[in-house]
């Protein structure tokens, strides 16, 4: 069967499409126009309804347990914060793709992984999709493939689906995917889907993820919130108590009842005379306390489930060295999530690329996310000239360019230089003991600064000197160097090739030293 066949077959059949040695190119689940229907387990949600929920679950039916975990996410502003804290603080990270060893093979292979993965438009959207396993313990995307002009096998997209499509087979526990052709379940091909996991504890995929934790304080957010607006509402507003006589009409009670509700919504209303309306106010501020303390309370311990802290994420009391040490515990998070996610994309989609544009066993190239916090960049560059100035340690520049994220300069391209060359590391500085308790007297110091910066500039002063020397060496006799030294062209080039900056800093160095010796002594 032709490439173009496959790529235009519409219908998923197991039996062939078992993505053994090649892509399979049907859609097998995404883009179900049922995903965006629900069942909406939460309406009603009692503690009773929630663990028949997650026994479903453990037996391996996840649809209402997935369908529950959405909901949470959409009616609960605090969950959806947190989690698009947690979830937009890995894909925020800059990523590359690296060789798996240094031969110029697998620096082909991974030019080639990293040209496709940038290819792909929505590829961080593709990361939030993947990190929703954080709350549903895991999250399922299927790749659709192409074939490109070149003729090699492409990633076109990589679509979301639903979760609740997923069900574990009761006897083998094989994860399987239910599909309109096959609502029983169908085993995943191979290749075609990207299944990340994530473990906040111990146990099966489908009880992993952190929502099972956060389901119970959101049940309980849920009642306190639905008190509190009855309270809200019943108290208010003040009570309207209306009083009417013993020899009051049924007519006169409907009117004077009537009175009261429209004081409620318009206030305004009429009423016979000699009737009396009275507005007593309610006094339950303890009550509104109790509510809110009950609801604050179930965000912060949401906030820990899902950041592992609240000072960075609630508002509240805490100290700056407290609020530091648990914005570490979030960046121990950040980068467990990005390594997990590194691994389950070099599995699932850096490995489909290479075995089927390079074939079975070629080494796989690596994904990296950037996890380092922010540095002092002025004390990394003393690391840096202690490490090569001091201690002679040989670093490539291809790793300060990446460590500073600087641009490698491109052949002929202009780049900046320093004004004054910085002397080697193997020279003796002139103010090398002056400091020290048995530094000698002022002249003394000024001549052994003056013995070093004759030192120094021995070197110097012949790089300085050799334009001459060459002009020297040329000429025939004293009297053609004469006349070549009288050419104020020619002694103009001269003067340009003998500057000497290394030779202009230590003189500048030398004076400036020597006035400090010399202001010290008056």
């Amino acid at each position: 069967m032709s490439k173009k066949k496959k790529k235009d077959r519409k219908v998923f059949d197991p039996a062939v499409d078992t993505g053994e040695g090649r892509p399979v190119y049907a859609r097998v689940a995404a883009g179900d126009v049922n995903d965006r229907f629900s069942g909406y387990p939460s309406s009603g949600l009692t503690p009773r309804r929630l663990a028949r929920i997650f026994r479903s679950a453990d037996e391996g039916d996840v649809h209402d347990q997935m369908e529950l975990f959405e909901e949470m996410e959409e009616k609960d502003p605090h969950l959806f914060s947190q989690m698009q804290t947690r979830k937009l603080a890995v894909t925020g990270l800059d990523w590359e793709v690296q060789p798996f060893s240094d031969s110029e093979q697998d620096k082909k292979v991974a030019d080639f992984v990293d040209a496709q993965l940038k290819s792909i438009d929505n590829l961080d959207d593709i990361f939030i999709d993947l990190l929703d396993a954080i709350g549903k313990g895991i999250s399922i995307m299927e790749i659709e493939w192409d074939v490109d002009v070149s003729g090699a096998n492409v990633i076109k997209d990589i679509e979301y689906v639903h979760p609740k499509k997923l069900i574990w087979d009761s006897m083998t526990d094989e994860m399987k995917i239910c599909t309109r052709e096959y609502p029983g379940g169908v085993s995943l091909p191979e290749n075609k889907f990207v299944v990340h996991r994530y473990k906040a504890k111990s146990g099966h995929a489908s009880r992993s993820g952190v929502f099972r934790t956060v389901a119970w304080m959101y049940l309980f957010k849920n009642y306190d919130i639905k008190d509190w607006v009855a309270f809200c509402e019943v108290f208010g507003m003040p009570l309207r108590l209306g009083k009417y006589n013993a020899a009051a009409s049924e007519s006169d009670k409907a009117q004077l009842m009537q009175a009261i509700y429209s004081l409620g919504t318009d206030a305004a209303g009429i009423v016979p005379d000699g009737t009396e309306i009275k507005f007593i106010e309610s006094n339950k501020t303890s009550s509104v306390k109790i509510y809110e303390l009950l609801a604050r309370y179930c965000d912060e311990q949401t906030s820990k489930a899902i950041l592992g802290q609240t000072l960075t994420s609630d508002s509240g009391g805490g100290s700056y060295a407290q609020s530091k040490t648990h914005n570490e515990v979030r960046h121990d998070l950040t980068e467990a999530d990005a390594k997990a996610l590194a691994v389950t994309i070099r599995r699932d989609i850096i490995r489909p690329l290479v075995e089927y544009n390079f074939g079975y066993g070629v080494p796989v190239p690596f994904i990296g996310f950037d996890c380092e916090q922010a540095e002092d960049q002025k004390e990394v560059v003393d690391i840096y000239r202690t490490l090569v100035c001091d201690m002679g340690l040989a670093i490539p520049e291809s790793h300060i360019y990446k460590k500073f994220n600087i641009p490698k300069p491109e052949d002929g391209e202009a780049v900046l230089k320093p004004a004054v060359l910085q002397r080697l590391p193997t020279q003796e500085p002139l103010v090398a003991h002056s400091l020290k308790d048995d530094a000698p007297d002022a002249q003394g110091e000024i001549d052994r600064m003056a013995d070093v910066a004759l030192r120094q500039s021995g070197q110097m002063f012949e790089d300085m000197m050799q334009p001459l020397l060459e002009i020297t060496d040329k000429a025939e006799d004293l009297e053609t160097l004469r006349e070549t030294l009288k050419d104020e062209k020619e002694l103009a080039k001269l003067y340009g090739q003998m500057k000497s900056p290394e030779l202009t800093d230590t003189l500048h160095q030398a004076l400036y030293l020597a006035e400090l010796v010399g202001r010290s002594e008056t």
